[in-house]
């Protein structure tokens, strides 16, 4: 058991010790899945001869795919009062599934293993998210969503990083470097295993169906419009994989493109934690309004055009608006749940998220295609608008735990 801390602990101190060891997992693994994700844009356009449409198909049925998987593992999670070993079944996934990106001769080949490495993100996804509401104390759950996706990110930007450099010293060799991919990957696994104690179901508990009606509908009206906001946030966001075909324009290396990426991650990780914090004390309207704002300035400079500062600014204004919302969504989920239906509510969250995130990708890549980059970049900053006015339909509320 964890001994109470003292009044004058800061807040980094009074979070518990296993939210510090899921996000070293997720750095680890991001680690793993950005050395691929930051490339894999690139090899299949050059490698492989693929369309925008292609990217944007092969994202956005990847990223609908772990939403629909997150719906069943996060209901699974709350039927059999265990999170953590169906999280080490979907990191075991995704770390096994870097080498194929390797050994893919074609584009359709990259969409099936992409899809199987997404079938991982959502078996782990909504059972981890659950394991931190579960080990958190309320009043510190903005704060602990925070830093474990500030550490995720801290691996979303070294994995670019260490692309670019085995990129440099490989000479542009994107299969050898995917092989590299799986190290951190099988580090991530091991350390959930070996590091992660998770608090004992409680004693004479049923086991319930949480997909039954009647639980649906413990399901508040606060939580579905989060779930509604969520859903036409996500219309405004489509995949980063447009980041990456915005800087190949640019006229850098190929080596160097992946430095977007890590320019976006670093801002992510930097704001992650202070965005969070700031949910435990401040109105999540307000705030998730803040964040919106800066997509909407981020699509405005992207669509304005290729040059490598104004891409530089334009994905750091993204990562900014990533750190500010990303943890915020998982804490105004986590406020709105039951406690007893936390798996399954942050599975139809990110179902819902997740098949507008494969709409978006659609939209944007063959925006793309037909009308230019500009066109997908404007596309978004309308979307932006539009969620706006889905936060006004569905905020009338002013508490710091709702919408």
């Amino acid at each position: 058991m964890q001994t109470e801390p003292t009044p004058r602990a800061g807040t980094l101190d009074r979070i518990p010790h296993g939210i510090w060891t899921l996000g070293f997992v997720s750095m680890f693994m991001d680690i793993s899945s950005e050395i691929v994700h930051s490339l894999l844009p690139m090899f299949l356009v050059t490698s492989l001869g693929a369309s925008a449409t292609m990217v944007g198909l092969i994202e956005g049925v990847a990223e609908a795919t772990t939403p629909i998987v997150k719906m069943f593992s996060g209901a699974l999670s709350d039927y059999l009062g265990n999170r953590k070993w169906l999280a080490v079944i979907g990191y075991g996934i995704g770390a096994l599934s870097k080498p194929l990106f390797a050994l893919a001769p074609t584009a359709g080949i990259v969409l099936t293993v992409r899809v199987a490495d997404r079938i991982g993100k959502g078996v782990r996804g909504a059972p981890r998210d659950a394991l931190v509401a579960d080990i958190t104390p309320p009043q510190l759950r903005g704060a602990a969503y925070g830093l474990r996706q500030s550490l995720d990110t801290v691996g979303a930007f070294l994995g670019p990083l260490l692309a670019v450099g085995l990129m440099l010293l490989w000479a542009d060799n994107f299969r050898r470097v995917f092989w590299v991919a799986v190290i951190p990957g099988l580090v991530a696994v091991a350390l959930l295993i070996f590091g992660i104690r998770e608090p004992a179901r409680q004693a004479g508990a049923k086991r319930v169906n949480p997909m039954t009606l009647e639980n649906l509908r413990k399901l508040s009206r606060p939580y579905w419009r989060v779930v509604f906001v969520g859903a036409v946030f996500a219309l405004a966001r489509f995949s980063e994989a447009f980041l990456v075909l915005r800087a190949m324009q640019g006229g850098i290396p190929v080596a160097l493109v992946p430095l977007v990426m890590v320019a976006m991650n670093v801002v992510y990780s930097v704001s992650a934690y202070p965005s969070g914090k700031l949910a435990d004390s401040m109105s999540h309207t307000r705030l998730l309004a803040i964040g919106l704002v800066v997509l909407l300035a981020s699509d405005i400079v992207l669509a304005h055009g290729s040059q490598w500062p104004v891409v530089l600014l334009g994905v750091t204004l993204w990562g900014l608006h990533m750190g500010l919302t990303q943890g915020l969504l998982a804490t105004m989920v986590a406020y709105a749940a039951p406690s007893d239906l936390k798996g399954t509510a942050f599975g139809l969250f990110n179902l819902m998220s997740g098949l507008v995130t494969l709409v978006a990708s659609l939209i944007a890549g063959e925006l793309w295609d037909r009308f230019g980059a500009s066109a997908t970049f404007y596309a978004g900053a309308g979307f932006c608008s539009l969620t706006f006015c889905a936060l006004a339909i569905g905020g009338g509320l002013r508490q710091k735990n709702a919408l």
